[in-house]
Order: structure tokens, then C-alpha cells, then sequence
């Protein structure tokens, strides 16, 4: 189990909050700096556990919650996990979820304009998935509320995310870390499509941010670490050499984290976090 975060210095907040009514994993927590009256911009962060474990209020909100500091408000987001639902089911509740927060934004004291989604691991993907498909309808689910709301976000941060699925144990071993392990049939990945990878490759296509890369995407920060035995540095590589071939530089901003392993400490330093900071800064204010 990952330890919960100790968010009691917050005085601003509101936790356990339903943005949809389909399963008990769709609730929120909203935290807000400790003075003024918005309204804020967004930092949605989106927690990670392969696709099958965490919680929005584990330890790893901790860095995201610095922005509070910088006038930011946070939202942790629950979603429904792969033992619960499979793929698209939880992409689409981070959706419903954004388009909750639109809808709640002046209650809340929020701006709903200007949101970005962050994450690591599995919320790395989950938020690159959320910047790339605002406009993929297959991936919305009317029955989870406020349809006609839009679901995009305005930036994105994307810590150590996976990108392509099946090249992932191939990069692992060209790196010494393999075996791997993704393409067995109770990975991760797996578990999140209900199939093993490697005989659903048409799904797994699907599933993949690198498939939704397009010339209006909204700016985003990845960040890898260069010794990450879990998920490859390669699928940052892949991901932003895509990107070159399709959409200008300044839309895109792409650090390796030369000495950090998947889920490095070295990636909530204060000074690579006021490097994410920074870039929220220049887009969302």
C-alpha cells in the first residue's frame, strides 16, 4: 500500500467529493491556497499505482500541493482501477471529473479555463491521454454527467508515463533492465486492456497516448528519469520524436532526469518542481 499524505496543514479543502455516481472510485479532493478568492487555476493530478492500486490522497499529491504556494489550486482525482473496470473506463471518469470541476468552478472557487492534468507512472498516461483526446468521443460516457461540458485541458505534465505498450520490454532490455515483463498476460498493461497485450494489438493502439499526437494538443512538460528500470526512458524518446514530426517545438518541453530511477524523489526536489511550476506558470497564467 502507498502511505497517505498528511494534507492537515491545508486549511482550504474539500475531500470525498462524488463527480459521478457510477462507482464509489469517483470522487475528488479540492485544496486551495490559504488566502484569496480565486478564481485559481488548476493543477488536476491524477495519482499513479499501474493502473491498479493508489488513491488520490496518497503521498505522491505531496509535490502537486507546492502549488498552492504559487496560487494554484489541487485536485486529487480517484478513478475506477483495472480490477474494477477496464480500459476506457477510467480515462473516462478523469474526464467526467474535469467536466465536473467546470461545471463547480464558481462554488468552488476554481477556474474552470485554465486546468492542467499532471500525474506519474499511470498518471503520467492518464494525463497525456486527457490533453490528446478531449476530442475522441469513444472515450466519454454520457452517463457520467455534464455531457456538452468540454473535457480539455490546457496543459499537461507527464512524469515517467508509458506511451506505447508493446515496445516497452524490448526498450527495457536494450536498456539492461529486462526482462520486463509488460507483455505477460497479468502486467499491468494487461490488466488494464482485460487481455494480454500482445494479442490485442489493434486495443493497445488505442490505449496509447503516441496514437493521439496532434498539431493543437495542449503545451506539455515530460519529464523521464534516464535509469528507469520500470517504465523505459525510451517512451519519453519515442513520444517527443513524434512530436517533432508533427506540431511545433514550443508546445512541447522534455527533461531527462539523468541520475532518477521511475518514481525518483529527484523528481520532488524543490527545484525540479519549480521547474513544473515554471512551465504551468507560462501557460496557464
Amino acid at each position: 500500500m502507498i502511505p497517505e499524505a498528511d494534507v492537515s496543514f491545508v486549511k482550504r479543502k474539500w475531500l470525498d467529493i462524488p463527480y459521478a455516481t457510477t462507482s464509489p472510485a469517483q470522487k475528488l479532493d479540492i485544496y486551495l491556497p490559504d488566502e484569496g478568492d480565486g478564481p485559481f487555476p488548476v493543477i488536476f493530478n491524477i495519482h499513479g499505482g499501474a493502473f491498479a492500486i493508489g488513491d488520490k490522497c496518497d503521498i505522491h499529491i505531496l509535490p502537486f500541493l507546492m502549488g498552492l504556494e504559487r496560487g494554484y489550486a489541487v485536485v486529487g482525482v480517484n478513478y475506477r482501477l483495472s480490477g474494477e473496470a477496464i480500459f476506457p473506463a477510467g480515462l473516462m471518469d478523469v474526464k467526467a471529473a474535469v467536466r465536473w470541476i467546470r461545471v463547480n468552478a464558481k462554488k468552488y472557487n476554481l477556474d474552470g479555463s485554465r486546468i492542467a492534468a499532471c500525474g506519474g507512472s499511470a498518471g503520467g498516461w492518464y494525463s497525456s491521454m486527457l490533453a490528446l483526446t478531449d476530442s475522441v468521443k469513444k472515450f466519454d460516457d454520457p452517463n457520467l454527467g455534464n455531457t456538452g461540458v468540454p473535457c480539455n485541458v490546457q496543459a499537461a505534465v507527464v512524469w515517467y508515463g508509458p506511451t506505447d505498450f508493446l515496445k516497452m520490454d524490448d526498450q527495457l532490455e536494450e536498456s539492461g533492465f529486462g526482462p520486463g515483463g509488460h507483455n505477460d498476460v497479468d502486467s499491468p498493461e494487461s490488466r488494464l486492456l482485460g487481455q494480454k497485450i500482445t494479442e490485442i494489438p489493434e486495443k493497445v493502439k488505442e490505449a496509447n497516448p503516441i496514437t493521439y499526437i496532434h498539431e493543437n494538443m495542449p503545451p506539455m512538460l515530460i519529464q523521464h528519469g534516464r535509469l528507469d528500470p520500470v517504465v523505459p526512458v525510451q517512451q519519453s524518446i519515442i513520444f517527443v520524436q513524434t512530436m517533432v514530426k508533427y506540431i511545433r517545438h514550443d508546445r512541447y518541453d522534455f527533461d531527462i532526469l539523468e541520475k532518477a530511477e521511475h518514481g525518483d524523489p529527484l523528481f520532488e526536489t524543490k527545484e525540479n518542481f519549480n521547474r513544473v511550476l515554471c512551465f504551468l506558470d507560462s501557460h496557464l497564467k
